[in-house]
């Protein structure tokens, strides 16, 4: 089998840098990594000269749907397509992991794996601490079993990429930027073709890091507009897109007046109240956050 890494990055290369050199310690290591920068600061080419696998850049505009599919219009050659977020931390057994369900299970066509520390949910972890995290970490001996899910966690999500190229599926870059539920929709489009689901013995660290991400309003237009695009496109199930949004919208209003030092909770509020806006008005659309600061 030939599996490939792909990492769309955006503003974190010291951060890539070291998401790089984890893959190194890999034992089973990529056959190749792809790495789409949205400037060419965010990459340094020469880096790739110390790493044990070959890494090629894909070149596409900003934006994590455009750059993940410009990952995929290169990948044709290999089986397997992982997409790690730049700050994700794999364990060494990530990949032989990997490549051994995807091997015993042909009707598998989307993977996810169990992340031991998340840092998206907080202010983030350091390298430091990811690293910790991977160090501290047992691989019981005990069998862990593979089990069905609705979608894979876009942080470390792998693809089959057959049915991926068989049905011209691609991320849906009508979900801008930093393209917020852009992994449900993959995954429900693969749905059809065969199963999506999370094996506990691919492990790793999600640092989470706050740097390179989109503004406050313009993730919280997304909240509100993205689950509301993809129920309609029927990749979202209407009470899923519900859920999503009043929990966001409860989040963000509640903590406006003591909000959590890394969240702008006022800019993703004012961000709720116009997707709502534009929803009465008819002009609700994940592309609007363009227009917005």
């Amino acid at each position: 089998m030939k599996i490939a890494v792909g990492i769309a990055t955006s503003g974190r290369p010291a951060i890539l840098r070291e998401t790089l050199r984890e893959l190194s310690r890999q034992s089973r290591l990529p056959d190749c990594v792809f790495v789409c920068p949205a400037d060419r600061t965010d990459y340094d080419a020469a880096e790739a000269v110390s790493l044990p696998f070959p890494v090629f850049v894909a070149k596409g505009p900003r934006g994590l749907c455009h750059q993940r599919n410009a990952i995929i219009d290169l990948a044709h050659a290999f089986d397997v397509l992982v997409f790690f977020d730049d700050d994700f931390l794999a364990f060494p057994s990530y990949l032989a992991e990997l490549e051994q369900c995807f091997t015993a299970q042909p009707e598998i066509v989307a993977a996810t794996g169990h992340i031991i520390a998340d840092g998206a949910s907080g202010p983030g972890l350091n390298v430091a601490a990811g690293l910790g995290a991977l160090a501290s970490f047992e691989d019981a001996t005990i069998e862990r079993p593979v089990t069905d899910t609705y979608t894979a966690y876009g942080c470390n999500m792998a693809v089959r990429l057959a049915p991926v190229y068989e049905n011209g599926l691609r991320f849906d870059e009508a979900l801008p930027l930093y393209a917020w539920l852009e992994d449900v929709d993959l995954c429900r489009q693969l749905k059809p073709y065969g199963r999506i689901v999370k094996n506990a013995r691919m492990v790793g660290v999600h640092l989470g890091h706050k740097g390179g991400r989109t503004s406050g309003v313009r993730y919280g237009y997304s909240q509100i507009a993205n689950p509301l695009y993809l129920w309609r496109k029927g990749t979202f199930r209407f009470n899923l897109a519900l859920d999503h949004m009043a929990r966001n919208f409860l989040a963000n209003s509640g903590k406006m007046l003591r909000p959590e030092p890394w969240v702008d909770r006022r800019g993703r509020a004012y961000g709720n109240a116009l997707a709502l806006l534009d929803l009465v008005r008819g002009r609700l659309h994940p592309t609007r956050i363009l227009d917005l600061d």
